[in-house]
């Protein structure tokens, strides 16, 4: 090369920066082919506030797949993590979109969060928006795969459940109209009638709730969630129960972890596990509550110094109306159905929750849920 070429390219390239414009040439082994592309993470104009007003799914994603904006729900889906698509399913039909041009829809089975054994089910729409980006359209279709099995197992449950308590009620009315002449066993009826009728009305509660949990999406707006607050609700709402059976709540761990989701289930389901501690726990002892917050995974742990669960009986603690020892949950009040709406608000969330128990030397059940993505969440924001 003379030396005229080189001050020519030099002129050339003095005169490019001096205007500050970066030309970026990307070239594409894909069938040959050599695109131009010009560095930008500005979206299509409306396309901003048309995301974040979905309450289903909503994605946008540059050329490269990083996701530039998402919406709510594709957050609570557990869709994005670190402005990335997070199944492979999805990516793959993101690629096609963008191969060929052409819209594409399809259903999809995808696990909800990274870890745990629940799945949703999802009716995505993928199209081009504009000549750089990818819109994804997801739409939970989780509900009408549920439906029929929630219904025929909430009828089969709820029918055997509901006879112990209405038959008791029954029984003890015919008492107290036998002995309307004797004032000490009416009252002594009369108590069992009240506490039979408190069991009644809180299998009922827990029945509904379960069954909104199971038969539809729980989390109509998810948000960033404090888990020291959720714990400090949860505790806060077992603490008479503490002292009356003279147990001694302690926490610690990880402060200051976030998580995706609705902040009252997961204060109900941590109030479930703290209450099942107390409740198996023999006077005078502890129960733990304890955070770690790693690898983008945030795990709560509650342990106790009680009974234990048998080895035979660990795989069915979460199962509706399941019973460690019935003979004292009927004494306790226990419906069998806690460790269940647990096991539902936790997956909702993406997560899962396992146990662990040795007879006579306590249990430790640990909630596991993805960690908020702040960085993910600044940059969405920003482009």
């Amino acid at each position: 090369m003379d030396s005229a070429t080189l001050v020519t390219l030099a002129l050339v390239f003095g005169i490019l920066v001096g205007a500050g414009m970066v030309v970026v040439l990307v070239v594409s082994a894909r069938r040959g082919q050599r695109a131009v592309d010009v560095a930008s993470t500005a979206v299509p104009d409306g396309v901003d506030q048309v995301i974040e007003a979905l309450e289903s799914a909503g994605v946008v994603l540059d050329p490269s797949n990083t996701v530039v904006k998402a919406s709510p729900g594709a957050m609570a889906f557990g869709l994005v993590w670190n402005q990335a698509l997070v199944h492979p399913e999805l990516v793959t039909i993101v690629d096609r979109v963008r191969r060929y041009g052409e819209p594409i829809t399809q259903e999809l089975e995808l696990a909800r969060g990274p870890f745990g054994d629940a799945n949703i089910y999802l009716f995505v729409r993928v199209a081009r928006l504009g000549a750089r980006y990818v819109l994804l359209l997801a739409e939970d279709r989780t509900e009408s795969y549920r439906l029929d099995e929630v219904r025929r197992d909430f009828v089969a449950n709820i029918s055997h459940e509901l006879k112990t308590p209405i038959g008791a009620v029954g029984l003890l009315a015919e008492a107290l109209q036998a002995a309307s002449d004797e004032p000490d066993q009416v009252r002594r009826f009369a108590k069992r009638l009240t506490k039979e009728a408190e069991r009644l009305a809180r299998i009922t509660q827990e029945i509904i709730e379960l069954s909104r949990l199971q038969a539809a999406d729980a989390l109509t707006r998810p948000e960033v969630v404090q888990i020291d607050h959720v714990i400090a609700l949860a505790i806060d709402q077992n603490r008479v129960a503490a002292d009356s059976s003279r147990v001694t709540i302690v926490s610690g761990g990880d402060a200051g972890a976030e998580v995706y989701g609705d902040e009252p289930l997961l204060a109900v389901a941590l109030h479930n596990l703290i209450a099942n501690a107390i409740q198996y726990s023999p006077k005078g002892s502890r129960v733990g509550v304890g955070v770690s917050n790693s690898d983008g995974i945030v795990e709560i742990a509650v342990t106790d110094q009680g009974i234990g669960i048998p080895d035979e009986e660990l795989d069915r603690v979460f199962e509706r109306f399941f019973r460690i020892d019935p003979a004292r949950s009927r004494h306790t009040g226990g419906t069998g159905l806690g460790l269940s709406i647990v096991k539902h608000v936790v997956q909702n969330h993406g997560g899962d929750v396992r146990v662990w128990s040795q007879p006579g030397n306590g249990s430790t059940f640990t909630i596991r849920l993805p960690e908020a993505s702040h960085a993910a969440g600044a940059s969405l924001k920003e482009a």
